[in-house]
């Protein structure tokens, strides 16, 4: 099956540079179909990752989450990622978002209207790995007659890093899909989708999704480690944990009982929100995302190299089921 869910990996912003080949080599020979790096501010970048994956790899598919649409010109976000196709055609995922504000001022390239200057980003990216002549005057694209010598021969869906419900209508309209951040539960899926405009299973909208993962024998281990990281959600509540169901008990929950509130919480509401559990728990969780449409995870293991590379099993076990 062409829309079959892909599973992978993604490579926690704080892991060592060097990392990344040992992952995507393992990733590949296990089995599981993806790995997904991530450009944060002021870590490491994006496209030196992917690269490096992409070339000690034959056929794992290597997503970019996210380049930030201002942190380079329109065309050198599109040179780096016509450069990527170039090393593993067919094989990467590419994601433009706004990245953080806060980020963007501390480099002096913060825009006055975010959305605008992604739309302009996302429209002239898209053209110029089509293999268009762009010629463009907009408020924060200014473009006269640029066009790749090297464009991709299939040019991959950009995929728009967003989860504002005006930013997501804005990915319906000019992106070829999104990446949703975690904890991206198919409630939360759902309510994107809808805030796109896009029907789940859209042929022409990829939806990848990023998951936190921790798979244990003992649902309650799994529980038990992971709950500290919820509260850290709880804490600051963003529009993926707000379109959980029970989030209002969820909430109380936590306030009443605090950390051990959640340990305790019901098992259903642990294989909404992610990956976590038993093995069964988290291929659950897979199956509900794909059935809401989604075609790509990239799930985050704890962020720690060596216990990463245990983990690494468990996205491999997940991929192969």
């Amino acid at each position: 099956m062409t829309n079959r869910l892909q599973v992978g990996m993604s490579f926690d912003r704080s892991f060592p540079p060097a990392f990344v080949t040992e992952a995507a080599r393992a990733l590949e020979a296990g089995g599981a179909q993806q790995l997904w790096v991530i450009e944060d501010c002021f870590f490491t970048a994006g496209p030196s990752l992917a690269a490096a994956a992409l070339t000690v790899t034959e056929q794992l598919t290597v997503g970019v989450g996210i380049l930030p649409a201002v942190a380079r010109t329109a065309p050198v976000t599109a040179m780096e990622i016509a450069t990527l196709c170039g090393l593993g055609p067919g094989r990467v995922l590419p994601g433009v978002g706004h990245g953080v504000q806060a980020w963007m001022a501390q480099m002096g390239v913060r825009p006055l209207s975010p959305l605008t200057a992604l739309e302009e980003v996302m429209v002239a990216v898209t053209r110029l790995l089509a293999g268009d002549e762009v010629t463009s005057h907009g408020h924060y694209v200014d473009l006269d007659a640029v066009r790749l010598e090297q464009p991709p021969a299939d040019p991959p869906p950009l995929l728009a890093g967003v989860y504002g419900p005006k930013s997501l209508a804005l990915a319906g309209r000019v992106a070829g899909g999104v990446v949703l951040a975690e904890p991206a539960s198919p409630s939360y899926v759902r309510r994107a989708l809808e805030q796109a405009g896009r029907a789940p299973g859209d042929p022409d909208f990829h939806v990848a999704v990023f998951g936190v993962v921790c798979v244990r024998k003992d649902r309650t281990e799994a529980y038990r480690t992971m709950a500290p990281w919820l509260a850290d959600q709880l804490s600051r509540p963003r529009a993926t944990v707000k379109a959980l169901p029970f989030y209002d008990d969820l909430a109380a929950r936590h306030a009443d009982k605090g950390v051990d509130g959640l340990v305790t919480m019901p098992a259903e509401w642990w294989t909404e929100l992610a990956p976590v559990g038993t093995l069964d728990d988290a291929a659950a969780h897979l199956q509900a995302l794909e059935d809401t449409g989604v075609r790509s995870i990239g799930m985050f293991p704890r962020p720690d190299v060596e216990v990463a590379r245990t983990q690494l099993a468990e996205v491999i076990e997940l991929a192969r089921r």
